[in-house]
């Protein structure tokens, strides 16, 4: 080939790539726009006055643990109940979904209740943790098939985590390799820093890095491996007051993917509208990119 021509056969072929580049991110885009509407819808119905901020025995909680049981249900999924008591006397019940011929599982797991209604004062829970179950019930539908996925929505969060210690003893006899625990997942509020929104926090992910990373191609959030740079904080929120603690303390890994506390947290004014459901969709397709690349 004459070494004219060189040229102008490598901007050709740069031309083709960057066609096919633009035409295979297309239907992504499309992907990310329904899974913003699916977020968005299972959110606001968490959110709302019907559900009064799902306290653990209240009857918003039930309406909450029925929508998911449906959702779960109609996917496919075998969903057992696993009800327990609080000290304070609550029956709480955690929601477990398993596929068909499930053994050697990754748990996906999300607490769905709130702190409810304080006298006249009622706390939605959008973002604590509507965004979290909204997340799981968008990952189970794209896992919907896969047999070694298992998701649980977890009661109890707010009543000293009753509902989680539950949990591990109800999955003793289930060989899980890993835990993905989906804790506040929605808002932009509180970025590390300054810079940037399009961010995800991802607590015990530092040994994951190289696949998060992978994951997050395209998508190009800006990932964190700790909380706020503090190591006290970090190991408040992962090995403290979470509910995967227990599966922690089994030895079992656990990644936490949050997008960390905000001023509307436990209150009154973490409504569904103030979270940022483009950058809520990014982060729920990087988990799914990844439990995709761990299969």
């Amino acid at each position: 080939m004459p070494i004219s021509a060189r040229p102008a056969k490598i901007i050709l072929i740069l031309c083709l790539l960057l066609c096919s580049h633009v035409a295979a991110s297309a239907p992504a885009k499309e992907g990310l726009a329904a899974l913003e509407s699916a977020l968005r819808r299972d959110v606001e119905f968490f959110s709302d006055s019907l559900c009064a901020g799902r306290k653990t025995g209240s009857p918003g909680n039930t309406d909450a643990a029925f929508y998911i049981i449906r959702r779960l249900r109609s996917l496919g999924y075998e969903v057992q109940l696993n009800t327990f008591t609080t000290a304070g006397g609550a029956v709480g019940r955690n929601l477990i979904a398993f596929p068909e011929g499930c053994k050697n599982a990754t748990l996906v797991m999300a607490c769905y209740d709130g702190l409810g209604k304080m006298g006249e004062r009622l706390y939605p829970g959008a973002d604590s943790n509507a965004s979290g179950v909204a997340a799981l019930l968008a990952l189970a539908e794209r896992f919907k098939g896969r047999s070694d996925v298992i998701f649980a929505c977890v009661d109890g969060h707010n009543a000293n985590l009753a509902g989680a210690q539950e949990l591990k003893a109800f999955l003793s006899k289930h060989r899980i390799r890993k835990v993905v625990s989906l804790d506040i997942l929605g808002s932009t509020l509180a970025p590390p820093d300054q810079f940037w929104k399009n961010y995800l926090i991802v607590l015990g992910g530092s040994p994951y890095q190289r696949s998060l990373e992978k994951a997050n191609y395209g998508l190009a959030l800006h990932l964190y491996y700790n909380y706020y740079g503090s190591r006290s904080f970090t190991d408040l929120f992962y090995r403290k007051v979470s509910d995967h603690k227990f599966f922690l303390d089994r030895g079992i890994p656990v990644l936490m993917f949050t997008s960390g506390i905000t001023m509307n947290t436990n209150r009154e004014g973490d409504t569904s509208e103030t979270l940022d459901y483009p950058i809520f969709a990014q982060r729920v397709a990087l988990i799914a990119e990844w439990l995709d690349i761990q299969r």
